[in-house]
């Protein structure tokens, strides 16, 4: 190993122990004829002296250099102890600076107050997450991804992954088309959600079904939405009814508030269950913000809003890609009316209400999901009146088909993950929780991606562009 210890684990209890530690060169500070580094990983910094021996590498050391020392842990005195780092009782002698890998000129700032544009922090990403408010993002990210796996395993949910090259069908959103070389002329698309296939989960038996799933649409940026991709936790029952849906998301995002974020505080449990109708009455909003002190970043407002519309009238500013001019469906294609609204179908779409339930958290919508139709006579009048041609009802055959060999009543819900860290966190972007998150336009701005590809691939392709 090139180290024996991180730049975070050192403490009193290690004194006089021989330590070889590795990482970025936070500071590098000469005094004369000694010197200090500043020694950073992404568990912490250690201090290190560099005695007289040494300190003729310090005018060339840059900072955020990878270099590698070994040396001994030595206690700091008294009045020179750090209380704010946890390894701020102790430095390491030097005995060893080994430089493993030079920094040039950095492009960017890497301080606690970055002064750089987003488009420079987009570029050089993985500078960016150098830092620590990022290295904090990410690991918060982790643990809340870790505990999301394990409240649902311990619900009795199996994890399953579905395909990433699916079918294109109309489904809300602009598909990512990839070419098959293969099958020339045809293609595959990137999934907009995982719905088909866990619906067809559904079908085959497992009964409890979950996913942090990749999500790909064609869509305009937002602060609170991704352009190209994004994970959401995908969830899928059977044999229930909406109020056992709202109920195990309910507990398990109360306990990733306790666990993970134990400084935040929820406003009201349960959460409010509140109707479309009176929430769009009294808020103008079917995501009102129910924070009793907006002040308050650590106010946390969950509420459920229900009884939704089933279908809802085209606009260009949201319209739903693949229906028809007149109604696209409010939730999916896919969810259930409410029963005794079923012969609305028939007389007044418009008023038909439906099983859509929509998690929304400090006046974010969060989450969203239904119960399903698991009719496929009822599908098939759905398709209808959005306006589906014959052709985009064949685009279905294989769910309908699946539904006629027995399937149990179902539904479940997704919750946007980035999103949902967004705003429990207090960020102004969702891309403050993302790796390597694309940029307004769409583009990945470390990759230059998209781009220009060779001839021949398009050649292999059968893809001809126009000019």
């Amino acid at each position: 190993m090139l180290r024996t210890h991180t730049c975070g684990e050192l403490n009193k209890k290690d004194v006089d122990k021989e330590v070889v530690i590795a990482g970025w060169a936070d500071s590098v500070r000469p005094h004369g004829k000694i010197g200090f580094i500043s020694l950073r990983d992404r568990y912490g910094i250690t201090q290190v002296f560099v005695s007289k021996d040494l300190s003729d590498k310090l005018p060339s050391l840059h900072k955020e250099s990878v270099i590698q020392i070994k040396g001994v842990v030595k206690a700091r005195p008294e009045n020179l102890i750090n209380r704010d780092q946890a390894t701020g009782e102790i430095e390491v002698s030097a005995a060893e600076l080994n430089v493993l890998s030079k920094c040039a000129e950095l492009p960017m700032e890497l301080d606690g107050n970055v002064q750089s544009t987003e488009e420079t922090r987009l570029k050089y990403r993985y500078l960016d997450l150098r830092r620590p408010e990022m290295q904090a993002n990410m690991a918060a990210r982790h643990k809340a991804v870790k505990q999301i796996r394990d409240y649902m395993d311990a619900q009795g949910f199996f994890e399953i992954q579905t395909p990433m090259l699916t079918k294109s069908t109309p489904e809300g959103a602009r598909d990512y088309l990839v070419p098959s070389r293969i099958h020339l002329g045809k293609f595959y698309a990137l999934p907009q959600s995982p719905q088909q296939y866990k619906q067809l989960l559904m079908v085959a038996g497992f009964d409890k079904y979950f996913q942090i799933a990749p999500c790909f649409r064609d869509e305009a940026a937002r602060a609170n939405r991704a352009p190209g991709e994004f994970y959401q936790l995908d969830v899928e029952m059977s044999f229930v009814e909406q109020n056992d849906i709202l109920t195990i998301i309910e507990r398990g995002m109360v306990e990733l508030v306790q666990k993970v974020f134990p400084d935040k505080k929820i406003s009201q449990v349960p959460f409010p269950r509140l109707k479309y109708d009176d929430v769009m009455k009294k808020y103008s909003s079917d995501s009102p913000d129910l924070r009793k002190n907006k002040d308050d970043p650590n106010e946390l407002a969950f509420c459920w809003v229900i009884d939704f519309p089933l279908f809802k009238r085209q606009t260009r500013e949201d319209f739903f890609h693949g229906a028809g001019q007149e109604w696209g469906p409010s939730h999916h294609m896919f969810t259930m009316v409410k029963e005794s609204d079923i012969p609305l179908l028939d007389t007044n779409p418009g008023k038909a209400k439906s099983y859509q339930h929509d998690l929304v958290l400090n006046g974010n919508e969060v989450g969203g999901g239904s119960i399903r139709i698991h009719d496929a006579k009822i599908q098939e009048k759905i398709f209808e009146l959005i306006g589906f041609d014959e052709h985009q009802k064949k685009e279905f055959a294989h769910i309908l088909e699946a539904f006629s060999y027995g399937v149990p009543p179902h539904g479940g819900i997704a919750l946007g993950i980035d999103r949902m860290l967004m705003v429990i966190m207090g960020k102004e972007s969702l891309r403050e929780l993302i790796a390597f998150p694309k940029d307004k336009a769409a583009r990945d701005p470390v990759m230059d991606a998209p781009s220009t590809v060779e001839q021949k691939q398009l050649d292999e392709l059968g893809i001809q562009l126009k000019k």
